[in-house]
């Protein structure tokens, strides 16, 4: 005996609405997404960020070096200058300053010194000549007692001529070593100003690079914040028709079964890489579940 099967079928206009979602359903899903237009895109450095590494590893990194090379240069100089001194000092420090010229001066005013005493011991002849007293005694006394006195005379003469010479030289000498202890304190305290400027300059470099990296990192998030709005709203838009879809499907679902339904969108803000591949699985599964729906409905009824 044949077994009769009677169905009921939905009004027309639901079949209608079923057949036009179906064909949207095939012509939306047949291409497959792209989603290069919303994939996550990172911001690049900003010129000021540029600015901040260029300084930091070309200039910033042993920007230093040249003023401590500069302050070993000065405590060179400043230990040469200090042994130098050291020359000018002790008890023959003053050989090195005599005049080669000295002992020639006292040589010719001793002769000269010699000559005039001569002169005095011939005058001496002439008195006791005009006395009578020519070769006698008392011209012996007058000629010892002059030459006495004459020698006494030479040798302060000589004397004060050397201790001229040796307090000159002497004064030359201290005038030398205070001269090169001068030199010497004047390049410590030059080699102690680069040593400070050494010590400043990582500081100063290290104020650019960061007040650099902070402006760049301000303007590279602002930049990051532009793509990243962009990319959403590229997202939005490369997703509506499966929203569109969604909603419909549901409408014609609810329709069907004659029970309200309600819709839920499915597209989140901001997703990630693996939000966004789940989330195109999960409106494509949406999509087809309410397609199975729909035909269900028809079947059951």
């Amino acid at each position: 005996m044949a077994v009769q099967e009677s169905r009921a079928l939905p009004p027309q206009y639901v079949e209608d609405l079923q057949k036009d979602y179906g064909k949207q359903l095939t012509a939306t899903t047949a291409a497959p997404l792209d989603t290069s237009k919303f994939a996550p895109t990172v911001a690049g450095q900003d010129a000021a960020q540029t600015s901040a590494y260029n300084l930091a590893t070309g200039q910033g990194i042993g920007a230093f070096q040249p003023y401590v090379t500069q302050a070993g240069a000065y405590d060179t100089s400043a230990a040469n200058a200090l042994t130098a001194a050291g020359g000018f000092s002790g008890p023959q420090a003053y050989q090195q300053f005599q005049s080669p010229y000295q002992q020639d001066i006292i040589d010719a005013t001793l002769a000269e010194y010699d000559t005039q005493s001569a002169a005095g011991l011939t005058g001496i002849g002439q008195q006791a000549a005009m006395s009578g007293n020519l070769g006698g005694g008392r011209e012996g006394v007058m000629r010892s007692q002059y030459q006495n006195k004459s020698d006494l005379n030479r040798a302060l003469l000589q004397s004060g001529l050397l201790q001229q010479g040796f307090t000159q030289s002497n004064q030359l000498a201290n005038q030398a070593f205070g001269q090169q202890m001068n030199l010497g304190q004047a390049q410590q305290g030059l080699s102690q100003n680069q040593q400070g400027l050494a010590s400043m300059v990582p500081g100063l470099y290290g104020q650019d690079i960061g007040t650099l990296q902070a402006a760049g990192a301000g303007q590279q998030a602002q930049a990051q914040a532009l793509l990243d709005a962009t990319r959403e709203q590229n997202r939005l838009e490369a997703y509506e028709p499966y929203e569109r879809l969604g909603y419909q499907g549901q409408g014609i679902a609810s329709i069907a079964s004659g029970a309200p339904g309600q819709y839920q969108s499915s597209v989140t803000p901001n997703p990630t890489p693996l939000q966004t591949a789940l989330g195109i699985a999960s409106v494509g599964g949406g999509l087809m579940g309410n397609y199975g729906d729909m035909m269900r409905g028809i079947n059951t009824t």
